[in-house]
Protein backbone atom coordinates (compact mmCIF):
# COMPACT_ATOMS: atom_id res chain seq x y z
CA UNK A 1 0.00 0.00 0.00
CA UNK A 2 1.31 3.42 -0.90
CA UNK A 3 2.17 5.99 1.73
CA UNK A 4 -0.35 8.87 1.48
CA UNK A 5 2.37 11.55 1.87
CA UNK A 6 4.29 10.36 -1.21
CA UNK A 7 4.53 13.33 -3.59
CA UNK A 8 4.22 12.63 -7.29
CA UNK A 9 5.31 15.06 -9.97
CA UNK A 10 2.82 15.83 -12.72
CA UNK A 11 5.39 14.36 -15.12
CA UNK A 12 5.53 10.93 -13.49
CA UNK A 13 3.68 7.79 -14.57
CA UNK A 14 2.33 5.48 -11.87
CA UNK A 15 2.68 2.07 -13.46
CA UNK A 16 1.07 0.29 -10.52
CA UNK A 17 -2.42 1.29 -11.64
CA UNK A 18 -4.39 1.87 -14.82
CA UNK A 19 -4.27 0.12 -18.19
CA UNK A 20 -0.91 -1.53 -18.85
CA UNK A 21 -0.42 -0.98 -22.58
CA UNK A 22 -1.23 2.77 -22.60
CA UNK A 23 1.19 3.31 -19.71
CA UNK A 24 3.92 1.40 -21.51
CA UNK A 25 3.35 3.44 -24.67
CA UNK A 26 3.30 6.74 -22.72
CA UNK A 27 6.56 5.78 -21.08
CA UNK A 28 8.22 4.38 -24.19
CA UNK A 29 7.52 7.03 -26.84
CA UNK A 30 9.48 9.89 -25.22
CA UNK A 31 12.27 7.45 -24.36
CA UNK A 32 12.33 6.20 -27.96
CA UNK A 33 12.55 9.78 -29.23
CA UNK A 34 15.30 10.53 -26.70
CA UNK A 35 17.39 7.60 -27.86
CA UNK A 36 16.73 8.43 -31.49
CA UNK A 37 17.95 11.97 -30.96
CA UNK A 38 21.08 10.68 -29.21
CA UNK A 39 21.75 8.47 -32.19
CA UNK A 40 21.09 11.30 -34.62
CA UNK A 41 23.63 13.43 -32.83
CA UNK A 42 26.14 10.57 -32.82
CA UNK A 43 25.37 10.02 -36.47
CA UNK A 44 26.02 13.71 -37.08
CA UNK A 45 29.59 13.15 -35.86
CA UNK A 46 30.06 10.32 -38.33
CA UNK A 47 28.28 12.01 -41.24
CA UNK A 48 30.22 15.25 -40.84
CA UNK A 49 33.65 13.61 -40.63
CA UNK A 50 32.69 11.10 -43.32
CA UNK A 51 31.80 13.84 -45.77
CA UNK A 52 33.98 16.76 -44.72
CA UNK A 53 36.81 15.25 -42.69
CA UNK A 54 40.14 13.74 -43.66
CA UNK A 55 40.47 10.46 -45.55
CA UNK A 56 40.46 8.15 -42.53
CA UNK A 57 38.33 10.28 -40.21
CA UNK A 58 35.22 8.09 -40.62
CA UNK A 59 37.14 4.95 -39.74
CA UNK A 60 38.78 6.71 -36.78
CA UNK A 61 35.52 7.91 -35.19
CA UNK A 62 33.29 4.94 -36.03
CA UNK A 63 35.75 2.32 -34.77
CA UNK A 64 35.97 3.74 -31.23
CA UNK A 65 32.45 2.89 -30.05
CA UNK A 66 33.26 -0.55 -28.69
CA UNK A 67 36.27 0.79 -26.77
CA UNK A 68 34.29 3.68 -25.25
CA UNK A 69 31.50 1.30 -24.22
CA UNK A 70 34.02 -1.09 -22.68
CA UNK A 71 35.31 1.63 -20.38
CA UNK A 72 32.03 3.32 -19.40
CA UNK A 73 29.65 0.35 -19.15
CA UNK A 74 30.55 -0.77 -15.63
CA UNK A 75 29.58 2.62 -14.23
CA UNK A 76 26.63 3.06 -16.57
CA UNK A 77 25.34 -0.22 -15.14
CA UNK A 78 25.14 1.52 -11.77
CA UNK A 79 22.63 3.95 -13.29
CA UNK A 80 20.44 0.92 -14.03
CA UNK A 81 20.76 -0.09 -10.40
CA UNK A 82 19.76 3.43 -9.36
CA UNK A 83 16.72 3.33 -11.65
CA UNK A 84 15.58 -0.05 -10.32
CA UNK A 85 15.99 0.99 -6.69
CA UNK A 86 14.13 4.29 -7.09
CA UNK A 87 11.35 2.52 -9.03
CA UNK A 88 10.90 -0.11 -6.33
CA UNK A 89 10.78 2.43 -3.51
CA UNK A 90 8.46 4.61 -5.58
CA UNK A 91 6.13 1.65 -6.17
CA UNK A 92 6.21 0.79 -2.46
CA UNK A 93 5.49 4.43 -1.54
CA UNK A 94 8.61 4.82 0.62
CA UNK A 95 9.30 8.55 0.53
CA UNK A 96 12.48 8.66 2.66
CA UNK A 97 14.06 5.77 0.76
CA UNK A 98 13.34 7.42 -2.60
CA UNK A 99 15.13 10.59 -1.49
CA UNK A 100 18.16 8.73 -0.12
CA UNK A 101 18.42 6.65 -3.30
CA UNK A 102 18.34 9.81 -5.43
CA UNK A 103 21.11 11.59 -3.52
CA UNK A 104 23.26 8.47 -3.36
CA UNK A 105 22.84 8.00 -7.11
CA UNK A 106 24.02 11.52 -7.90
CA UNK A 107 27.05 11.10 -5.64
CA UNK A 108 27.92 7.91 -7.48
CA UNK A 109 27.47 9.73 -10.81
CA UNK A 110 30.01 12.39 -9.89
CA UNK A 111 32.59 9.95 -8.54
CA UNK A 112 32.25 7.48 -11.40
CA UNK A 113 32.35 10.26 -14.00
CA UNK A 114 35.72 11.48 -12.74
CA UNK A 115 37.08 7.92 -12.52
CA UNK A 116 35.93 7.02 -16.02
CA UNK A 117 37.29 10.26 -17.45
CA UNK A 118 40.76 9.80 -15.98
CA UNK A 119 41.03 6.14 -16.94
CA UNK A 120 39.70 6.65 -20.46
CA UNK A 121 41.95 9.62 -21.14
CA UNK A 122 45.18 7.90 -20.12
CA UNK A 123 44.42 4.30 -21.21
CA UNK A 124 42.80 4.90 -24.60
CA UNK A 125 45.94 4.87 -26.77
CA UNK A 126 47.22 1.60 -25.33
CA UNK A 127 43.84 -0.07 -25.69
CA UNK A 128 43.53 1.04 -29.31
CA UNK A 129 46.92 -0.57 -29.95
CA UNK A 130 45.66 -3.80 -28.39
CA UNK A 131 42.72 -3.63 -30.81
CA UNK A 132 45.18 -3.59 -33.74
CA UNK A 133 43.93 -0.21 -34.91
CA UNK A 134 45.77 0.51 -38.20
CA UNK A 135 48.69 2.93 -38.15
CA UNK A 136 46.96 5.33 -40.53
CA UNK A 137 43.90 5.53 -38.22
CA UNK A 138 45.14 5.16 -34.65
CA UNK A 139 46.35 8.74 -34.09
CA UNK A 140 42.98 10.18 -35.07
CA UNK A 141 41.12 7.56 -33.01
CA UNK A 142 43.24 8.26 -29.93
CA UNK A 143 42.65 12.01 -30.26
CA UNK A 144 38.88 11.53 -30.51
CA UNK A 145 38.72 9.18 -27.50
CA UNK A 146 40.89 11.39 -25.27
CA UNK A 147 38.73 14.45 -25.88
CA UNK A 148 35.55 12.37 -25.50
CA UNK A 149 36.54 11.20 -22.02
CA UNK A 150 37.11 14.74 -20.80
CA UNK A 151 33.31 14.97 -20.90
CA UNK A 152 32.76 11.76 -18.92
CA UNK A 153 31.62 13.45 -15.66
CA UNK A 154 28.89 15.38 -17.49
CA UNK A 155 27.87 12.24 -19.36
CA UNK A 156 27.49 10.28 -16.13
CA UNK A 157 25.52 13.02 -14.38
CA UNK A 158 23.06 13.25 -17.26
CA UNK A 159 22.57 9.48 -17.50
CA UNK A 160 22.10 8.98 -13.76
CA UNK A 161 19.72 11.92 -13.62
CA UNK A 162 17.73 10.60 -16.57
CA UNK A 163 17.65 7.14 -14.93
CA UNK A 164 16.13 8.67 -11.78
CA UNK A 165 13.41 10.40 -13.79
CA UNK A 166 12.70 7.22 -15.78
CA UNK A 167 12.26 5.31 -12.52
CA UNK A 168 9.19 7.40 -11.70
CA UNK A 169 7.91 7.28 -15.26
CA UNK A 170 9.15 10.71 -16.37
CA UNK A 171 10.64 10.26 -19.83
CA UNK A 172 9.53 13.60 -21.31
CA UNK A 173 11.87 16.07 -19.65
CA UNK A 174 15.09 14.18 -20.51
CA UNK A 175 13.82 14.29 -24.11
CA UNK A 176 13.43 18.07 -24.05
CA UNK A 177 16.90 18.62 -22.62
CA UNK A 178 18.48 16.28 -25.13
CA UNK A 179 16.71 18.04 -27.98
CA UNK A 180 18.30 21.33 -27.00
CA UNK A 181 21.80 20.00 -26.32
CA UNK A 182 21.67 17.89 -29.47
CA UNK A 183 20.91 20.87 -31.68
CA UNK A 184 23.95 22.55 -30.15
CA UNK A 185 25.98 19.42 -30.93
CA UNK A 186 25.00 19.42 -34.62
CA UNK A 187 25.66 23.14 -35.05
CA UNK A 188 29.08 22.86 -33.38
CA UNK A 189 29.91 19.83 -35.55
CA UNK A 190 29.35 21.85 -38.70
CA UNK A 191 31.19 24.92 -37.42
CA UNK A 192 34.22 23.14 -35.96
CA UNK A 193 34.73 20.69 -38.84
CA UNK A 194 33.69 22.59 -41.95
CA UNK A 195 34.69 26.12 -40.98
CA UNK A 196 37.57 25.58 -38.55
CA UNK A 197 38.77 22.25 -40.08
CA UNK A 198 39.27 20.58 -36.67
CA UNK A 199 38.34 17.15 -38.10
CA UNK A 200 37.84 14.46 -35.42
CA UNK A 201 38.81 16.89 -32.65
CA UNK A 202 35.93 19.10 -33.75
CA UNK A 203 33.24 16.43 -33.43
CA UNK A 204 34.69 15.31 -30.09
CA UNK A 205 34.59 18.87 -28.74
CA UNK A 206 31.02 19.30 -29.97
CA UNK A 207 30.06 16.09 -28.16
CA UNK A 208 31.46 17.03 -24.76
CA UNK A 209 30.01 20.56 -24.90
CA UNK A 210 26.54 19.17 -25.64
CA UNK A 211 26.94 16.60 -22.85
CA UNK A 212 27.76 19.38 -20.40
CA UNK A 213 24.63 21.28 -21.41
CA UNK A 214 22.40 18.21 -20.95
CA UNK A 215 23.97 17.50 -17.54
CA UNK A 216 23.31 21.05 -16.32
CA UNK A 217 19.71 20.89 -17.53
CA UNK A 218 19.00 17.54 -15.85
CA UNK A 219 20.44 18.76 -12.53
CA UNK A 220 18.33 21.93 -12.67
CA UNK A 221 15.29 19.76 -13.41
CA UNK A 222 15.89 17.52 -10.39
CA UNK A 223 16.48 20.53 -8.15
CA UNK A 224 13.12 22.05 -9.09
CA UNK A 225 10.91 18.99 -9.48
CA UNK A 226 7.80 18.87 -7.32
CA UNK A 227 8.09 15.14 -6.59
CA UNK A 228 10.03 13.10 -4.04
CA UNK A 229 12.93 12.67 -6.45
CA UNK A 230 13.82 16.33 -5.83
CA UNK A 231 17.57 16.89 -5.61
CA UNK A 232 19.20 19.03 -2.92
CA UNK A 233 22.85 19.74 -3.67
CA UNK A 234 23.79 19.86 0.03
CA UNK A 235 22.24 16.43 0.58
CA UNK A 236 24.31 14.67 -2.08
CA UNK A 237 26.20 11.95 -0.25
CA UNK A 238 26.61 8.20 -0.11
CA UNK A 239 23.98 6.36 1.94
CA UNK A 240 25.84 3.09 2.23
CA UNK A 241 22.81 0.84 2.53
CA UNK A 242 21.39 2.35 -0.65
CA UNK A 243 24.74 2.12 -2.41
CA UNK A 244 24.87 -1.58 -1.60
CA UNK A 245 21.46 -2.13 -3.17
CA UNK A 246 22.35 -0.02 -6.22
CA UNK A 247 25.54 -2.03 -6.63
CA UNK A 248 23.70 -5.35 -6.21
CA UNK A 249 21.67 -4.58 -9.33
CA UNK A 250 23.98 -2.16 -11.12
CA UNK A 251 27.37 -3.85 -10.91
CA UNK A 252 26.21 -7.09 -12.55
CA UNK A 253 24.51 -4.97 -15.23
CA UNK A 254 27.68 -2.95 -15.74
CA UNK A 255 29.91 -6.01 -15.79
CA UNK A 256 27.58 -7.60 -18.33
CA UNK A 257 27.80 -4.50 -20.50
CA UNK A 258 31.57 -4.42 -20.28
CA UNK A 259 31.91 -8.11 -21.08
CA UNK A 260 29.59 -7.55 -24.03
CA UNK A 261 31.95 -4.79 -25.03
CA UNK A 262 34.95 -7.11 -24.68
CA UNK A 263 33.38 -9.50 -27.17
CA UNK A 264 32.59 -6.53 -29.42
CA UNK A 265 36.17 -5.26 -29.08
CA UNK A 266 37.38 -8.68 -30.20
CA UNK A 267 34.97 -8.54 -33.14
CA UNK A 268 36.11 -4.97 -33.92
CA UNK A 269 39.72 -6.15 -33.84
CA UNK A 270 38.83 -8.82 -36.42
CA UNK A 271 37.09 -6.16 -38.52
CA UNK A 272 40.11 -3.83 -38.26
CA UNK A 273 42.21 -6.47 -40.00
CA UNK A 274 40.16 -5.93 -43.18
CA UNK A 275 41.31 -2.30 -43.45
CA UNK A 276 39.84 1.23 -43.27
CA UNK A 277 37.11 0.67 -45.90
CA UNK A 278 35.56 -2.22 -43.97
CA UNK A 279 36.01 -0.34 -40.67
CA UNK A 280 34.16 2.66 -42.07
CA UNK A 281 31.37 0.59 -43.62
CA UNK A 282 30.94 -1.47 -40.46
CA UNK A 283 30.77 1.68 -38.33
CA UNK A 284 28.17 3.28 -40.58
CA UNK A 285 26.04 0.11 -40.61
CA UNK A 286 26.31 -0.23 -36.83
CA UNK A 287 25.15 3.36 -36.44
CA UNK A 288 22.08 2.67 -38.60
CA UNK A 289 21.33 -0.46 -36.61
CA UNK A 290 21.59 1.67 -33.50
CA UNK A 291 18.28 3.30 -34.40
CA UNK A 292 16.60 -0.10 -34.36
CA UNK A 293 18.31 -1.02 -31.12
CA UNK A 294 17.23 2.25 -29.56
CA UNK A 295 13.58 1.55 -30.36
CA UNK A 296 13.89 -1.91 -28.80
CA UNK A 297 15.92 -0.62 -25.85
CA UNK A 298 13.14 1.80 -24.91
CA UNK A 299 10.97 -1.27 -24.28
CA UNK A 300 13.77 -2.79 -22.20
CA UNK A 301 13.71 0.39 -20.08
CA UNK A 302 9.92 0.17 -19.87
CA UNK A 303 10.20 -3.44 -18.68
CA UNK A 304 12.63 -2.41 -15.92
CA UNK A 305 10.53 0.51 -14.67
CA UNK A 306 7.17 -1.25 -14.96
CA UNK A 307 8.46 -4.38 -13.23
CA UNK A 308 10.33 -2.39 -10.59
CA UNK A 309 7.32 -0.30 -9.57
CA UNK A 310 4.97 -3.28 -9.49
CA UNK A 311 7.52 -5.41 -7.66
CA UNK A 312 7.61 -2.69 -5.00
CA UNK A 313 3.79 -2.73 -4.94
CA UNK A 314 3.78 -6.58 -4.95
CA UNK A 315 1.44 -6.76 -7.93
CA UNK A 316 2.70 -9.83 -9.80
CA UNK A 317 -0.27 -10.13 -12.14
CA UNK A 318 0.66 -6.79 -13.71
CA UNK A 319 4.27 -7.90 -14.04
CA UNK A 320 3.20 -11.02 -15.93
CA UNK A 321 0.90 -9.10 -18.27
CA UNK A 322 3.54 -6.48 -18.93
CA UNK A 323 6.08 -9.18 -19.79
CA UNK A 324 3.92 -10.51 -22.62
CA UNK A 325 3.05 -7.05 -23.91
CA UNK A 326 6.66 -5.84 -23.91
CA UNK A 327 7.82 -8.97 -25.75
CA UNK A 328 5.09 -8.60 -28.37
CA UNK A 329 5.91 -4.93 -28.87
CA UNK A 330 9.66 -5.45 -29.13
CA UNK A 331 9.19 -8.22 -31.70
CA UNK A 332 6.98 -6.03 -33.87
CA UNK A 333 9.22 -2.98 -33.60
CA UNK A 334 12.49 -4.86 -34.10
CA UNK A 335 11.36 -6.96 -37.04
CA UNK A 336 9.51 -4.12 -38.78
CA UNK A 337 12.37 -1.66 -38.56
CA UNK A 338 14.89 -4.36 -39.48
CA UNK A 339 13.05 -5.14 -42.71
CA UNK A 340 12.93 -1.45 -43.62
CA UNK A 341 16.64 -0.99 -42.90
CA UNK A 342 17.54 -3.96 -45.09
CA UNK A 343 15.38 -2.75 -47.98
CA UNK A 344 16.85 0.76 -47.92
CA UNK A 345 20.36 -0.24 -46.83
CA UNK A 346 22.22 1.31 -49.76
CA UNK A 347 20.40 4.63 -49.45
CA UNK A 348 20.90 4.76 -45.68
CA UNK A 349 24.62 4.02 -45.93
CA UNK A 350 24.87 6.69 -48.61
CA UNK A 351 24.01 9.28 -45.97
CA UNK A 352 27.22 8.44 -44.12
CA UNK A 353 29.64 7.93 -46.97
CA UNK A 354 29.85 8.22 -50.74
CA UNK A 355 32.65 5.66 -51.04
CA UNK A 356 31.41 2.50 -52.85
CA UNK A 357 33.79 0.16 -50.97
CA UNK A 358 32.54 1.41 -47.59
CA UNK A 359 28.90 1.07 -48.68
CA UNK A 360 29.51 -2.47 -49.91
CA UNK A 361 31.15 -3.44 -46.63
CA UNK A 362 28.27 -1.92 -44.65
CA UNK A 363 25.70 -3.91 -46.62
CA UNK A 364 27.41 -7.16 -45.66
CA UNK A 365 26.73 -6.41 -42.01
CA UNK A 366 23.19 -5.11 -42.51
CA UNK A 367 22.13 -8.13 -44.57
CA UNK A 368 22.93 -10.38 -41.60
CA UNK A 369 21.88 -8.24 -38.65
CA UNK A 370 18.73 -6.40 -39.74
CA UNK A 371 16.38 -9.38 -40.16
CA UNK A 372 17.51 -11.00 -36.89
CA UNK A 373 17.85 -7.94 -34.67
CA UNK A 374 14.44 -8.45 -33.02
CA UNK A 375 15.93 -11.43 -31.14
CA UNK A 376 18.35 -9.01 -29.44
CA UNK A 377 15.40 -6.86 -28.35
CA UNK A 378 13.53 -9.85 -26.94
CA UNK A 379 16.65 -10.91 -25.08
CA UNK A 380 17.00 -7.44 -23.55
CA UNK A 381 13.35 -7.27 -22.47
CA UNK A 382 13.83 -10.50 -20.52
CA UNK A 383 16.90 -8.96 -18.89
CA UNK A 384 14.81 -5.91 -17.93
CA UNK A 385 12.13 -8.11 -16.38
CA UNK A 386 14.70 -9.96 -14.29
CA UNK A 387 16.39 -6.75 -13.14
CA UNK A 388 13.03 -5.20 -12.29
CA UNK A 389 12.44 -7.91 -9.70
CA UNK A 390 15.94 -7.35 -8.32
CA UNK A 391 17.62 -10.29 -10.07
CA UNK A 392 20.55 -8.68 -11.83
CA UNK A 393 23.30 -11.24 -11.34
CA UNK A 394 21.38 -14.01 -13.10
CA UNK A 395 21.08 -12.35 -16.54
CA UNK A 396 24.70 -11.26 -16.24
CA UNK A 397 25.88 -14.85 -15.83
CA UNK A 398 23.55 -16.01 -18.59
CA UNK A 399 24.81 -13.32 -20.94
CA UNK A 400 28.47 -13.97 -20.23
CA UNK A 401 28.01 -17.61 -21.15
CA UNK A 402 25.42 -17.42 -23.91
CA UNK A 403 26.40 -14.17 -25.62
CA UNK A 404 30.01 -13.34 -24.95
CA UNK A 405 31.17 -16.94 -24.69
CA UNK A 406 29.51 -18.00 -27.92
CA UNK A 407 30.85 -14.97 -29.82
CA UNK A 408 34.42 -15.45 -28.64
CA UNK A 409 34.37 -19.17 -29.36
CA UNK A 410 32.80 -18.48 -32.76
CA UNK A 411 35.51 -15.97 -33.67
CA UNK A 412 38.37 -18.29 -32.81
CA UNK A 413 36.83 -21.42 -34.33
CA UNK A 414 34.17 -20.99 -37.02
CA UNK A 415 35.28 -17.58 -38.28
CA UNK A 416 38.99 -18.34 -38.01
CA UNK A 417 38.73 -21.63 -39.90
CA UNK A 418 36.47 -20.07 -42.54
CA UNK A 419 38.90 -17.22 -43.12
CA UNK A 420 41.88 -19.58 -43.17
CA UNK A 421 40.20 -21.62 -45.89
CA UNK A 422 40.77 -18.76 -48.31
CA UNK A 423 37.19 -17.45 -48.41
CA UNK A 424 36.61 -14.02 -49.93
CA UNK A 425 36.76 -11.10 -47.49
CA UNK A 426 33.03 -10.36 -47.59
CA UNK A 427 32.17 -14.05 -47.11
CA UNK A 428 34.44 -14.11 -44.06
CA UNK A 429 32.83 -10.96 -42.75
CA UNK A 430 29.38 -12.48 -43.16
CA UNK A 431 30.45 -15.50 -41.13
CA UNK A 432 31.79 -13.19 -38.43
CA UNK A 433 28.48 -11.30 -38.17
CA UNK A 434 26.43 -14.51 -37.88
CA UNK A 435 27.84 -14.85 -34.35
CA UNK A 436 25.48 -12.06 -33.25
CA UNK A 437 22.05 -13.67 -33.92
CA UNK A 438 23.27 -17.08 -32.75
CA UNK A 439 24.23 -15.60 -29.36
CA UNK A 440 21.00 -13.57 -29.03
CA UNK A 441 18.74 -16.60 -29.55
CA UNK A 442 20.64 -18.71 -27.05
CA UNK A 443 20.58 -15.98 -24.39
CA UNK A 444 16.87 -15.27 -24.87
CA UNK A 445 15.95 -18.90 -24.28
CA UNK A 446 17.97 -19.05 -21.06
CA UNK A 447 16.59 -15.71 -19.81
CA UNK A 448 13.00 -16.93 -20.27
CA UNK A 449 13.73 -20.06 -18.26
CA UNK A 450 15.34 -18.02 -15.45
CA UNK A 451 12.53 -15.47 -15.34
CA UNK A 452 9.89 -18.16 -14.91
CA UNK A 453 11.80 -19.58 -11.96
CA UNK A 454 12.57 -16.31 -10.17
CA UNK A 455 9.15 -14.82 -10.85
CA UNK A 456 7.61 -17.75 -8.97
CA UNK A 457 10.12 -17.39 -6.13
CA UNK A 458 9.44 -13.65 -5.82
CA UNK A 459 5.68 -14.22 -5.86
CA UNK A 460 5.86 -16.84 -3.11
CA UNK A 461 8.06 -14.54 -1.04
CA UNK A 462 5.55 -11.72 -1.40
CA UNK A 463 2.65 -13.96 -0.43
CA UNK A 464 4.59 -15.02 2.64
CA UNK A 465 4.95 -11.30 3.50
CA UNK A 466 8.72 -11.32 3.39
CA UNK A 467 10.07 -7.74 3.02
CA UNK A 468 10.22 -6.99 -0.68
CA UNK A 469 13.54 -5.20 -1.33
CA UNK A 470 16.23 -5.47 -3.99
CA UNK A 471 18.90 -8.10 -3.77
Amino acid sequence: MKIPSLRRSSNTIDMTSGAILPNIVRFTLPLLLTGTLQLLYNAADIVVVGRYGSDNALAAVSSTGSLINLIVNVFMGLSIGASVLVAQYFGAGSRKDVSEAVHTSMAVAIISGVAVGLFGFFASRGMLELMDSPEDVIDLSALYVKIYFIGAPANMIYNFGAAILRAVGDTKRPLYYLMFSGVVNVILNLILVIIFHLDVAGVALATIISQLISAVLIVICLMHTDGDVRLYIKKIKIHWAKLGKIAAVGLPAGIQGSIFSISNVIIQSSINAFGPAVMGGNGAAANIEGFIYNAMNSLYQAAITFTGQNYGAKDFKRIKKAAFECLALVFGVGFGLGVLAKIFGTQLLGIYTQKPDEIAAGLVRMNVICLTYFTCGMMDVMVGLLRGIGRSLIPTIDSIICVCGIRIVWIYTVFASYKASGAADFDSLRMLYISYPVSWVMAFAVHVFCFIIFYRIAKKRALAEVPNTPE
